[in-house]
């Protein structure tokens, strides 16, 4: 599968007309009133089908806890892409003007046609779990899932072979049922789906044998997921129309691969940024040494300066975790903690018991601040 070429998009939240401390009401109502506005069936002048489409595509990132985080984090990159490992999801959008008032009060309104379309599948979410390494450097990964195909039999018709479907009794083929509701501002009359074709117009006088009329069978399918490099923990990778197939011929849902990343044994990751904290002795410490760390590579040398002090930091450039579909790599921070034996021998007392004669009185070393000091530059 190939990376959809991207275009220069607007900033969402200017789509929509909403700071970015916006919350989910505000952002609904936005795109409400906004869609309303411009949808192709109301809005009649040029580009109306193509500003519904960027609202629809704002709507989608703003409203979805886990895709707007990677937006405000990553820009458009964060949630862009294709089944190759992009963060796009929720392909398609709103259809008909009616489609907007199921969204928001299930169903149109009077004198507004629905138009019948055929039912999608339903989404998946597939849960993957990896290694800290491959999450760092990307990696493709084989998925097995089970989930409904369309039946080979009927080609997802849902009738037996030869047979053709009849007009639904209920509503004659419209696809549609008048219903009469009591709000605070008077009473509404909405056009649902009618309940016995489910909107279709047509039922199924000869099931399929094989799927019973649904049109699909259940079916164990794999898929190569390509995870990209720098990818965190808690983001999803989007596969449009790899969900299930829709209820006779309806079009497949997406599949939502949610990624889990096991835990690094001395390596802790915060963006693209990793941490280790190196234990080191006094004498080390007050001489300096040169000492190995572990990497994401597997390991690599550091100098500790004579003097080092508990909670110093020294930085191995380029060593962290790569930027998300950007370029670049974080850093690898070394935190010295210099560790005081808790237990000494006879000699070991006799020699600091000399080198505390020697010399004299604690001090703090010039230029180097306090230990309060260094841990708030170091959360700062």
């Amino acid at each position: 599968m190939i990376l959809a070429a991207m275009a220069v998009k607007r900033d969402y939240y200017d789509v929509l007309g909403v700071p970015r401390d916006a919350d989910d009401a505000e952002i609904k109502r936005a795109f409400r009133k906004l869609a309303q506005r411009h949808h192709p069936d109301v809005d009649t002048g040029d580009g109306a089908e193509t500003r519904f489409k960027e609202l629809n595509e704002a709507y989608r990132v703003l409203s979805d806890r886990q895709r707007r985080s990677a937006y405000d984090m990553f820009g458009h990159a964060g949630v862009e892409g294709s089944a190759a490992g992009g963060f796009e999801g929720f392909g398609g959008g709103f259809g008909p003007f009616g489609d907007i008032f199921d969204a928001f009060f299930g169903g149109s309104p009077a004198g507004t046609r629905r138009r019948t379309r055929a039912v999608a599948g339903a989404d998946l979410r597939y849960d993957l779990t990896i290694d800290f390494a491959e999450a760092v450097f990307g990696v493709t990964k084989e998925i097995s899932f089970p989930t409904l195909e369309t039946c080979p039999r009927c080609e997802g018709a849902g009738g037996e072979p030869g047979t053709e479907p009849e007009t639904c009794a209920d509503c004659n083929g419209s696809g549609e049922q008048r219903r009469v509701a009591q709000t605070i501002l008077g009473q509404m009359v909405n056009i649902v789906a009618c309940a016995r074709c489910r909107g279709e117009g047509r039922t199924i006088a000869t099931p399929c044998t094989q799927c019973g009329g649904d049109g699909r069978v259940r079916h164990e399918r794999s898929l190569q997921v390509s995870i990209p490099a720098g990818i965190d923990d808690g983001q999803r990778i989007a596969m449009e129309g790899q969900g299930e197939a829709g209820p006779r011929g309806g079009p497949n849902g997406d599949l939502y691969v949610a990624v889990r990343i096991r835990a690094h044994p001395h390596l802790l990751r915060r963006g693209t940024e990793l941490y280790h904290e190196l234990p080191i002795t006094f004498p080390q410490a007050a001489l300096g040494a040169t000492l190995t760390v572990p990497t994401v590579e597997g390991s690599d040398e550091v100098e500790i300066p004579p003097g080092a002090q508990s909670g110093q930091e020294i930085r191995l450039r380029g060593k962290g975790v790569p930027q998300l579909r950007g370029a670049g790599r974080g850093d690898l921070h070394v935190i010295v903690n210099v560790v005081v034996p808790s237990k000494l021998s006879k000699r070991e007392r006799e020699l600091l018991g000399e080198l505390a004669e020697e010399s004299g009185p604690a001090v703090l070393p010039k230029g180097g601040g306090t230990v309060l000091d260094r841990l708030r530059d170091f959360f700062t």
